[in-house]
């Protein structure tokens, strides 16, 4: 028997931009849902970062997906665009707020002509409040959500996080969110608009830091480096191997003594400043320099294979180029070779969300370049016959600013 997946036979236009709508888009097309990706004449932005051909995050994050290009600021696309709505379970975008009300394409409106839409958008800071109109991106977000700040050493500057954690984090959210607002409409027969703050996505990633200011502790400082954020513990840190760095942190008294009987040196268990987290946090440095003299001679896995022995938690910490190639991702199946039209042989990742019984999380197609699924899904859903279709690239209405 066929497993069917949980969101089979939905329809999703997915309006969404670089990374945090497209992401969530992705997901739902993991589920089972048909994704309509809607795109102006000259494509996603992320196209635009090179010509030549698609680059890898936009084509990491849009298989299974389906290109229509509409330019949504002509009269015929509108119709064409509310025709798809009609249609619709779901409406993704992440512009800046305000940007599809002034299209006359807001939740006002798509929600009248289909009262069952799940409409879900992601803005910098929401809908209301003092920061709407502010420009954002992910490294404004992360600015003003306070993780900059939190990031780098505690005698240098804010530092952003090198990933694109707000875009990723709103990204999460909004997919979250989504399928809450399909279950409600299961009860209830209704859609129901979806809003996702990148701002307040971000704020929650910053627990420790902000559990030390609810608490009152005014001594700690804003960055700690890789340190506990409220440098409560010790052994916790990156520490240099003879091959790179791992990260290391000891989160329970047994894991302090495993470490202490590894190192050799077992008498560390009875000198009294070091007896308890509360000591070993006022006693940090030394802590660090004990550890670290140790895993300067050992290569990165030769730490993690000891640490593991002594259930110690630690991590060798992986370059971008080791991730690409982690033994353990390649058993999990994470990545998949995609044959992409114009890229060829490329490699995408599945969805880290695994429905034991809802079925398995496939690439069913590679990501579309521009517009290649225009004419066909205009004419399956809206019925629209060679004429009409060729109509509509006359008059730029469907024709990509790519094409030839």
């Amino acid at each position: 028997m066929t497993i069917k997946r949980p969101l089979d036979g939905m329809l999703v236009l997915d309006m969404g931009q670089i990374y945090n709508g497209p992401y969530a888009g992705l997901q739902l097309s993991f589920m089972g849902a048909r994704v309509l990706k809607i795109e102006p004449p000259e494509g996603d932005v992320l196209r635009r970062r090179k010509r030549e051909t698609e680059p890898y995050p936009l084509v990491m994050l849009n298989s299974n997906k389906e290109s229509i290009v509409l330019d949504l600021k002509q009269p015929r696309a509108k119709e064409i665009f509310l025709a798809l709505v009609a249609k619709a379970d779901v409406v993704i975008e992440n512009f800046a707020a305000g940007v599809m009300e002034r299209l006359g394409l807001g939740y006002d409106v798509l929600s009248k002509l289909n009262p069952r839409l799940v409409y879900g958008g992601s803005s910098g800071f929401g809908l209301d409040g003092p920061y709407r109109d502010l420009a954002a991106m992910d490294v404004t977000i992360q600015a003003m959500s306070g993780i900059t700040n939190a990031t780098g050493d505690a005698d240098g500057p804010p530092t952003k996080a090198g990933a694109a954690v707000c875009d990723f984090l709103a990204g999460i959210h909004l997919c979250s969110g989504i399928l809450g607002a399909l279950v409600q409409r299961e009860r209830t027969g209704k859609g129901q608009r979806v809003e996702i703050a990148m701002h307040e996505a971000g704020v929650i990633s910053l627990a420790s830091a902000l559990g030390a200011v609810m608490d009152g502790d005014t001594n700690v400082p804003d960055r700690t480096g890789n340190r506990h954020p409220a440098l409560a513990m010790a052994p916790y840190n990156t520490y240099k191997c003879a091959d790179g760095y791992v990260a290391i942190f000891t989160a329970a008294e047994r894991h302090w003594h495993s470490m202490c009987h590894m190192l050799g040196r077992p008498a560390l268990l009875d000198d009294p400043e070091l007896s308890s987290t509360i000591g070993r946090a006022k006693h940090m440095a030394e802590v660090d320099d004990i550890v670290g003299s140790w895993t300067l001679t050992r290569t990165k896995d030769e730490v993690l294979k000891a640490l593991n022995e002594a259930h110690v938690p630690c991590a060798p910490v992986k370059t971008a180029k080791e991730v690409a190639t982690d033994p353990h991702l390649e058993a999990r199946g994470f990545w998949v070779d995609v044959e992409h039209p114009r890229r060829g042989k490329t490699r995408v990742p599945i969805s880290p969300i695994r429905l034991h019984t809802g079925g398995k999380s496939e690439i069913r197609r590679p990501a579309p370049t521009l517009g290649q699924d225009t004419d066909r899904v205009l004419g399956e859903l809206l019925d629209l016959k060679a004429d009409d279709l060729a109509k509509l690239r006359a008059a730029k209405i469907t024709t990509p600013v790519t094409e030839k």
